[in-house]
């Protein structure tokens, strides 16, 4: 193995060598996309769609001999067959002269005015129409069927709230919370401290209430102050939220982290999740890094940050613990006194994913918290970023007010062993990972072996008499009749291409000593080759110090991995990591050991297994 070293002092290395946790206020810009139309009305465009019978860039191509000098074609879309046509402002006229030139152009089946539609649920709220949050996330659909419910409690564990502002006291609980930073029975915020009072208002500003602002839902609010200046300790962020629990919060919202993992915080999530209450925090905003906690604990809901044209936010960080997206870029809301104010951070991004859950919890009040974000995730919309970037997808509240019943299908899914097989050798499958709907069970499971033979049951031994590749199929069908498929391709060798994986077998290791901090010397990266004369596997472990947060990432083409770019990662809340990759000869493997945070002595080891 070769090695560099990573001395470098980065903004992540800064932000994790302070030892307070604090609030995650962005105040940075967002990733630069390609320029867009500016959203809202476009009075000035017309729809061309064209026929089935000819091609969209050959439609184009039409249009364009057809259409005046100052017009062009602005936005294109495949799927549907049309087109949108920006015009000059010469008035109705000289459009509906545009649109009888275009509709007599061959392969042209209609030209319309890119009319404007409105939601059926406008609030009157006088800033509404300066917001972007709410429209973003489709929450003027969604309360066309509810605006939230007061039987559905939101705890903001924060600095202290603005109660009694004029946007956020009908929402507030008569009896508001607790400040754990002062130890008093009051979160009244001090003057100055905003942040608190903004996240509020991010997921509960009163809807519709002809003041101010409108949040996601109309919910119960309460406060537990434990942050005092924007930074809190451990225990009192942990107190406030064992606290929330026990006040009955269906959710909690989190927009603090920092610190690394650690067994206190994540003792108070699982408590939270435990006893019936849906922790949802922000994922940081270290531009890049790993999520940070109590985002990336396993009972927590992990939110990034995107701006209003669903790009993802620079500040944001990313990773394979992001769970779902939302706006935090420039989201306006409540700040004392009755004020309002735009932020950036995914401070912002996860109130606003909290008002959508309790958006769903309004509507399926008997979700567990397990349910509950399940219903979350599996209703948010892939707005085409990367699952690092934007997990599920980003929130949306007209899908989970509308979703959410109780699925009526199977899901088919199956195993094999070996992996690899060679001909006439023996493979058993497996179905036991395939699941009922729920209150239901599976009555029948039928193979497909792709050789012509066929069989029953949750599992199966089969041979394939040659090599070759054969797509397998499995059927699974609930006891409500409905069904599932899914198919697989198992590659059977001949006799003499090869033995089975693990034939052949390498081994190295490596150890190194690592300390988070600001003069620390956070990462260490090593490039390692292929040795084995038929590649097929290879396992990279990481053993570090029980103390601290050692993290793992790899990728397979030779480049030096970062925090931010790799092709596979272990980011467990301690220093034992293991990642198991396949093989196919070409490979260089890139390998990071970067300390999240503590410090000590490592060893990594690669195993690689060869036929």
């Amino acid at each position: 193995m070769t090695h560099e070293h990573s001395g470098q002092t980065s903004r992540r290395t800064v932000l994790k060598s302070t030892a307070a946790t604090g609030a995650f206020l962005g105040l940075g810009s967002v990733v630069s996309a390609t320029p867009g139309r500016e959203p809202g009305p476009k009075e000035d465009e017309i729809l061309v769609g064209k026929t089935d019978t000819v091609g969209l860039a050959s439609a184009r191509s039409t249009v364009e001999s057809a259409i005046p000098s100052d017009a062009s074609v602005v936005h294109e879309n495949e799927t549907l067959g049309y087109m949108a046509v920006k015009v000059a402002d010469d008035g109705p006229s000289a459009m509906d002269s545009v649109i009888d030139r275009l509709e007599r152009q061959p392969g042209v089946e209609y030209a319309e005015r890119n009319v404007t539609l409105e939601a059926f649920y406008e609030p009157n709220d006088p800033q509404f129409g300066d917001q972007y949050a709410p429209q973003l996330v489709n929450a003027p659909q969604a309360w066309d069927t509810t605006t939230g419910s007061s039987d559905v409690t939101i705890a903001v564990v924060d600095t202290g709230a603005q109660y009694d502002h004029e946007d956020l006291a009908a929402q507030y609980r008569d009896d508001p919370g607790y400040d754990f930073a002062d130890d008093d029975s009051d979160p009244y915020p001090p003057s100055g401290e905003q942040h608190g009072t903004h996240v509020s208002g991010c997921a509960a500003a009163t809807i519709d209430n002809g003041t101010g602002t409108a949040g996601i839902s109309d919910s119960t609010l309460i406060n537990a102050r434990v942050l005092g200046g924007g930074s809190g300790s451990l225990s009192d962020i942990a107190d406030g939220i064992q606290w929330a629990a026990d006040e009955g919060a269906d959710i909690i919202n989190l927009s603090l982290g920092g610190g690394g993992a650690n067994e206190t915080g994540r003792s108070a999530i699982n408590y939270a999740f435990e006893n019936g209450t849906l922790p949802i925090a922000a994922a940081g905003n270290d531009s890049g890094s790993p999520v940070s906690y109590p985002a990336a604990y396993e009972n927590c809901v992990a939110v990034s940050a995107i701006d209003e044209n669903e790009n993802i936010a620079s500040f944001s960080n990313v990773g394979p613990n992001i769970d779902v997206a939302s706006p935090g870029v420039g989201v306006l809301a409540p700040v004392p006194t009755d004020g309002y104010a735009s932020f950036d951070g995914t401070s912002m991004a996860s109130p606003v994913a909290a008002g959508v859950a309790a958006l769903g919890k309004a509507t399926h009040p008997d979700h567990s918290p397990s349910e509950l974000r399940q219903l979350l995730e599996e209703t948010a919309v892939d707005i085409g970023l990367s699952s690092d970037e934007q997990g599920n997808g980003r929130v949306d509240a007209a899908n989970i007010v509308e979703g959410g019943g109780q699925p009526d299908s199977p899901t088919a899914s199956f195993g094999f062993s070996p992996s690899d097989p060679e001909a006439d050798e023996t493979v058993t499958f497996d179905a036991s990972g395939s699941s009922a709907p729920d209150g239901g069970s599976i009555s029948g499971y039928e193979w497909d072996f792709g050789d012509g033979s066929t069989a029953s049951g949750v599992t199966a031994d089969h041979r394939f008499a040659s090599e070759g590749d054969y797509s397998v199929e499995l059927t699974v069908t609930a006891g409500n009749g409905n069904t599932d498929t899914s198919t697989q391709t198992v590659a059977v060798g001949g006799d003499g291409g090869g033995g089975q994986c693990g034939a052949e077998t390498s081994s190295d290791s490596v150890s190194g000593s690592l300390s988070g901090g600001w003069w620390g010397n956070g990462s260490d990266s090593y490039t390692y080759t292929l040795d084995t004369a038929n590649p097929c596997q290879a396992t990279v472990t990481l053993s570090g110090p029980s103390s601290a947060d050692f993290d793992l990432f790899l990728t397979l083409d030779g480049r030096t991995p970062t925090t931010s770019d790799y092709d596979e990662a272990s980011t467990s809340p301690d220093s034992q990591e293991e990642i198991t990759v396949d093989l196919s000869g070409g490979e260089e493997l890139g390998l990071l050991v970067d300390a999240y945070s503590g410090s000590g002595s490592y060893t990594m080891t690669v195993d690689e297994l060869g036929k």
